[in-house]
């Protein structure tokens, strides 16, 4: 059974050459066109397509917004971002929307075929230019987002979880630290209270996957 393709893309000699190298390729059929997102919705209940190639930068309707429409509607439709634009802006605005690959407009024929391919069996497919902006932007936040957690704390305070997560009651910590155990109490609320935990297993759970402590001492 071949994969059925609608192409979206306000450029008539983007649509025809995308169009003709699709139909050469075993397995895919062109089951239309459209020159922006709300002619491509308007399309859909007549062509049933598998795949959409859409572009995003496109009048009275967006790629991105018919995209967010597409897999709202019709949740089977793979959507293939192809555009000019590498932005991280851009690339993660389609993302949300729902669109399951991406590519670049100067990207090769076989690329195409490799990303229709791996979308219609439910996965996702970036070319390289854009794995590396997504990974980039995942190691910032992460970086961030961890960095931020941690600097609510104390460097006494951390010293003080990592001792809880690898299981010390109050009074051990208290002894281990030359403090009192009511010190080491108001320390282990103190934490709690900054990162939002309520519990010691969740502590614990916090510690590990901040590398605290990795419980295998």
């Amino acid at each position: 059974m071949s994969i059925k393709i609608l192409i979206v893309d306000d450029h008539q000699i983007m649509r025809e050459g995308l169009c003709s190298m699709i139909e050469q390729e075993p397995g895919f059929a062109v089951v239309g066109d459209a020159s922006n997102g709300r002619e491509a919705l308007e399309m859909i209940e007549a062509t049933r397509p598998d795949v959409m190639i859409m572009d995003i930068n496109m009048p009275d309707m967006n790629g991105t917004e018919a995209t967010r429409r597409v897999t709202k509607e019709y949740p089977h439709i793979r959507i293939v971002a192809l555009s000019m634009h590498s932005d991280k802006y851009f690339v993660t605005e389609m993302l949300k929307a729902g669109a399951a690959g991406y590519l670049l407009k100067d990207c090769s024929k076989n690329e195409i075929v490799e990303a229709i391919k791996t979308v219609a069996e439910n996965k996702s497919y970036l070319c390289p230019e854009i794995t590396g902006i997504i990974l980039e932007d995942f190691v910032q936040n992460a970086a961030s987002d961890k960095k931020s957690e941690m600097a609510r704390l104390t460097k006494k305070e951390r010293e003080v979880l990592q001792l809880i997560a690898e299981g010390h009651t109050s009074k051990e910590i208290a002894s281990m630290l030359h403090n009192s155990t009511k010190t080491v109490e108001t320390h282990r609320l103190n934490i709690m209270s900054k990162l939002e935990i309520h519990s010691i297993a969740e502590l614990t759970k916090f510690a590990i996957r901040h590398g605290i402590t990795n419980l295998d001492s």
